[in-house]
Order: C-alpha cells, then structure tokens, then sequence
C-alpha cells in the first residue's frame, strides 16, 4: 500500500523560557563515501535540494569513509547541538545498525539516527522517475508487458535485513510500473544482475531494464549499468523525491522522540 506523504512538513514547535523557541535540531546527511568524484557532487546537489525544501534548518554532510568532511569531524564541529543524523543509504545493514550509531553515541553532539531512506514509496518514485528518464515507456500494452522486466540493482548486505528491504522496494516499484522487479546485487549478496537477468530470459523476459538503487554514481553502479540488456537508470542523486524522503526521515525521527518524551 503506497502512502501519502506531504511535500512538506514541519517540526513541532517548543516553548523556550522567554518565549523563545530553540532553534531545530541540526539535519546531518551521512553519505557511504566513494573514490568517484561524482559521488561527492551528487551527494552535495542533494544537500542543496534539502536546504531549498527547509530553509534555516541546518543542514551538513558526513561521510563514513573515503570523503570529506567524514562524519565524527562534522559531529564534532557541532559541539553539543541537537542532530539527527539521516543515512543516505537505501537499506538497512552494517552501516545502518553499527557504524552510524556508535560514531552517533560517540559524538559531543546530541545525536539522533533516522531510518534508512528504503524502503518508501518516495524512493520508488525517484526509481520510476530515472527509469523513465533513461527511456522507460509512458505506457505499455499487454503484449509489452509480457516481454518485459526490471532488475532493481543494489550494492548488497549480508543482512537480511537488507535483502528484505530491497524486495520490499522491487515490490514498491513493480506496483508503479505493472511488470516483475526482481532485485540483484553487486556484491555480498544473490542473486547478482547477470544471474537476474539469465533467469527473467529464461521466463520469456527479454526486455529488462536495470534499475539502479543507489545514491550516487561509484563502482557498482557502474558496473551494474553496464550489464543491462535494454535500457539502465542513473543514481538517484539529488531527485526531488530524494529531497523529500530525506526531509520526510528527519520529520520522522523527531516525531518519534516526541512520543518517547510524551
């Protein structure tokens, strides 16, 4: 079932004494890091999304590795202040249960950890949008939609955790698009793209797709690309459903604070 999330939200205002009110807890993006340099621009153009949906929230970067700023020096740039930190990462996994919490619990900053972006029907929505940017059909009639598939490609976790979070977003997608999704994985994890797209051949689907859910360009989503036999997806990057769903988890997260207080 695809929910409705609004475009916008708002933080829950509170009374300072004097009638002042605080000001919101800092949103820290936590991108994976990658040797490509267009993953570092990306992930910016994103973060500018994000300023431009929430103005005069405060709004940084922290990578876990390979880029700058790396996110225990931009915790500790914000001494004790508020935060919530969103991971721009597309399942649950290591980074999501371990890494990101224990540099969180180890900051001078009061830091928060929202839900992984996937799965969400916002990111189903920035999939289709790629996909149909790279060339995906408007429509497709009966006879197309025998013929035709998407292999939703992702970097893979032996969690699985993760795997259940990518089958929930191939379902997500396949509900907008009307034929099978069947997720793949670069690494880590089965099956791989080339296995997916031996086994939708074998079932009379010889018009597939790679979809490729990740944030930013980097290896596997170049390799991952490159093994598609029709048509492949960009990164999702700065899409205005990324902003949104960015600013959707951090919503989240402070609303759950706020029931755990009430």
């Amino acid at each position: 079932m695809t929910a409705s999330i609004p475009s916008r939200t708002r933080v829950r205002p509170v009374s300072a004494p004097g009638g002042r009110r605080p000001a919101p807890p800092a949103l820290v993006l936590v991108a994976h890091g990658s040797r490509d340099p267009r993953a570092l621009t990306t992930v910016r153009a994103l973060m500018a999304r994000v300023r431009a949906l929430r103005p005069g929230l405060p709004v940084h970067l922290g990578h876990i590795e390979l880029n700058e700023p790396l996110l225990p020096g931009t915790l500790a740039a914000l001494g004790d202040t508020r935060a919530v930190l969103v991971p721009l990462l597309l399942a649950r996994g290591y980074h999501v249960k371990q890494d990101i919490p224990e540099l969180a619990a180890a900051a001078p900053a009061r830091a928060s950890v929202a839900a992984p972006l996937g799965p969400h029907p916002l990111l189903a929505e920035a999939l289709h949008a790629r996909l149909t940017e790279a060339g995906w059909p408007a429509a497709l009639d009966a006879a197309a939609r025998r013929t035709t598939a998407v292999v939703l490609a992702a970097a893979g976790s032996r969690d699985p955790d993760s795997a259940a979070d990518t089958r929930r977003t191939a379902r997500l997608l396949a509900g907008r698009l009307g034929v099978p999704v069947v997720p793949a994985y670069a690494s880590a994890a089965a099956p791989t793209v080339p296995t997916a797209l031996r086994a939708l051949a074998a079932r009379g689907r010889h018009r597939v797709a790679v979809a490729s859910c990740f944030t930013a360009p980097g290896r596997f989503a170049t390799q991952c690309a490159a093994q598609a036999p029709w048509i492949a997806s960009a990164p999702l990057g700065a899409h205005e459903a990324m902003a949104r769903l960015v600013v959707h988890r951090y919503e989240q997260s402070l609303s759950a604070r706020w029931a755990e207080a009430a």
